[in-house]
């Protein structure tokens, strides 16, 4: 699939799959009819994907050993999304999920090694990466790997164990498994992920510029209780153009202007929203996402909620599904099907003819990542463009000096805020959130 090829069919809607008996433990010991009961539900709902999230212990206990049995279940999966008209990505090196990582034991504790810098940690992951995509090519409704979930905290310091990469090697992982991914599944766009370190914690490895030049498409998470709904309020403009505003900064680090752009996770979040603002909130956060120009499509976390038989997720993790653990859909669920005939037909994008400026270095990484943060002082200048009327765009300081570049894009006025004015602390990763 071409960049620009993506973007000729109607906007993409769908959910991360999140099945509603055993959550991801289904995996140990997999049911066919459980997964057709629940991608019915989504279905019904009108959705056109899902995402899916097979584990990574699952797939590979040993470095050696991929269970060609869980192999087997993964495309069993992915067929049974075309029973119901839907399309299928699927997440490879998984890895992390909702507060619980998923590492094999041959890469921790008495076998500690560095999953993104070890040679033979490397060796043991292409594999898995030729292995799934062999399997996975040929199904008609493939959309594609996601190398994994948010793979980045697991090199971020804020991490319990956490196994540090400069940029050069993040980049390193990064393009080895996604050669890998079109080896084994050629022509097919296969992306990664990270969660929002990546634009806003100073130091972190991975960069803005690897989200958005790297890969088929720029992938986009983003998550209100990261500081924006404690600090501007759920239902304030901040919190219901969040997913805009991180779609918009990644575009000011993508070398292609005509880059599709995968809202591939953002929820509501119950630590933020009451649940009778959660409707709301999806449809404000959708409507705005859509508004941007080059984007493929939005895939809500989550499909189901987490069943309460299931103990120690975070409180949030237990009301994120578009359905219940019962297969009955929630009132947010309802408000997506209502929306979603009339925004999957693609319109114009507002012309953004004011854009941010985010000072960056000779390798265009921000000189202050914390400056892009909830409150720091690129974020706020957007919220006061917002709130002002405005559709603002971003762009990079090396871009801003480019006359011909924003005439390019319609732009004719920049906002360079003071780096200074910054009032916030160092970005500290709020992506997992466990108390008691």
């Amino acid at each position: 699939m071409t960049q620009r090829g993506a973007l000729d069919a109607p906007v993409r809607f769908g959910a991360n799959y999140t099945p509603s008996k055993h959550w991801m433990h289904s995996w140990l010991e997999f049911t066919p009819d459980d997964v057709r009961r629940d991608f019915a539900a989504l279905a019904e709902l009108g959705l056109d994907h899902v995402r899916v999230f097979p584990l990574w212990t699952v797939l590979q206990p040993n470095r050696t050993l991929i269970r060609a049995k869980a192999l087997d279940d993964v495309r069993a999966v992915v067929d049974i999304a075309r029973e119901f008209g839907m399309d299928a990505s699927v997440d490879v090196i998984q890895g992390h999920l909702s507060s619980f990582d998923f590492v094999p034991a041959w890469l921790h504790s008495w076998h500690d090694r560095n999953m993104f810098t070890d040679p033979k940690a490397l060796d043991g992951q292409i594999a898995l990466v030729e292995r799934l995509g062999e399997v996975l090519r040929d199904a008609p409704n493939f959309l594609g790997l996601t190398l994994g979930n948010e793979t980045n905290q697991f090199s971020a310091q804020t991490h319990p164990s956490p196994w540090p990469v400069t940029p050069a090697e993040a980049e390193g992982w990064i393009t080895a498994l996604l050669d890998a991914a079109e080896r084994a599944a050629p022509g097919i766009p296969h992306v990664h992920s990270e969660y929002d370190a990546v634009w806003y914690m100073d130091g972190h490895g991975f960069t803005p510029a690897h989200a958005a030049r790297l890969g088929a498409m720029t992938t986009i998470h983003s998550w209100i209780f990261n500081g924006t709904a404690q600090r501007y309020g759920g239902r304030s403009v901040a919190s219901d153009r969040h997913a805009e505003y991180l779609i918009e900064l990644s575009r000011a680090f993508a070398a292609d202007a005509a880059r599709p752009v995968w809202l591939q996770e953002v929820g509501a979040p119950s630590n933020c929203l009451d649940e009778s603002e959660m409707p709301g909130f999806l449809e404000a956060t959708v409507r705005s996402a859509v508004s941007t120009e080059n984007l493929w499509g939005v895939t809500w976390w989550c499909s189901h909620d987490v069943s309460r038989t299931l103990s120690d997720f975070p409180e949030l993790e237990y009301s994120l599904g578009l359905v219940d653990s019962e297969g009955v859909a929630k009132p947010i669920g309802r408000r997506l099907a209502e929306i979603i005939p009339e925004l999957r037909q693609r319109r114009a994008a507002p012309v953004r003819e004011t854009a941010i400026v985010v000072e960056v270095d000779a390798g265009d990484v921000p000189l202050s990542r914390t400056a892009l943060s909830p409150g720091g002082a690129v974020f706020q200048a957007w919220v006061d463009a917002c709130e002002s009327g405005l559709d603002p765009a971003v762009v990079t300081s090396r871009v801003a000096d480019d006359e011909a570049a924003l005439t390019a894009r319609g732009i004719r006025h920049l906002i360079r805020p003071d780096l200074s004015a910054s009032t916030v602390d160092r970005y500290d990763s709020v992506n997992t959130v466990v108390t008691g």
